[in-house]
């Protein structure tokens, strides 16, 4: 029997994710590219309000760097916060529910390559048109200080650190990804399954961990913006 308390038990949201996963595979492939390419646009509208907030605080930035991690991260979140309240894919979540519901016989394993393959180009392609038509064409990150900051940007994301240092950051950003999710799924209403996103999301962005759908919007709307940006990557 369901349980009708404000949260859901561990027990619960698991089969309710396995549930979410099945629901998924069973979702005609266009429809899944269609909602993941949404996906990515949502999460870019998260991820331009991090760079107005980050990018248009230089003084602050100089003086406070983790003061402006902390105002981006803050901001970054409304982006999942969609995502999730209007059904939408995002390749981070459904590296979680996919296996979870393979490994308790929901779903046969090629279920898990054909959706994450079609999800990821999903998410790419609502990214590079958000990036593109939405982002540079508007002109509203053309100027400085946007531009030069998403151009540092890219230095930063892409150039500086080493293989290793992206992967385990990419371990720790999906972590919390997985725990907004986790934990908004387990929220019976609107207000606290918001909560349950924002703060996990919060934290990832403001410690600088990397998520390969917000960075398929980031690094190449810094090589739009003239980044010296050669190899780019995502994860």
């Amino acid at each position: 029997m369901a349980s009708t308390a404000s949260t859901l038990k561990p027990s619960e949201v698991t089969v309710a994710l396995i549930n979410q996963a099945v629901t998924k595979h069973r979702t005609r492939y266009d429809k899944t590219f269609v909602k993941a390419f949404m996906a990515g646009v949502m999460l870019s509208f998260g991820g331009l309000l991090d760079v107005v907030i980050s990018g248009g605080s230089p003084g602050i930035a100089a003086s406070n760097p983790g003061l402006v991690k902390v105002m981006g991260g803050f901001v970054f979140p409304v982006g999942l916060v969609m995502i999730v309240l209007q059904g939408f894919d995002l390749l981070t979540s459904n590296l979680m529910t996919f296996p979870m519901a393979v490994i308790k016989g929901a779903l046969p394993w090629w279920s898990i390559p054909v959706n994450w393959i079609i999800v990821t180009f999903g998410n790419l392609a609502g990214s590079l048109f958000f990036a593109a038509i939405l982002s540079k064409y508007t002109g509203l990150v053309t100027d400085a200080p946007y531009n030069t900051y998403m151009q540092s940007f890219a230095i930063t994301k892409a150039v500086t650190p080493q293989f290793h240092e992206v992967f385990l950051r990419g371990i720790g950003c999906n972590w919390l990804v997985c725990v907004a999710v986790w934990q908004a799924t387990g929220a019976a209403e609107t207000y606290s399954k918001i909560i349950a996103i924002w703060i996990p999301i919060w934290v990832f962005v403001a410690c600088g961990f990397d998520h390969v759908v917000a960075n398929m919007f980031s690094l190449p709307l810094s090589i739009m913006l003239h980044a010296d940006v050669r190899i780019v990557l995502l994860y």
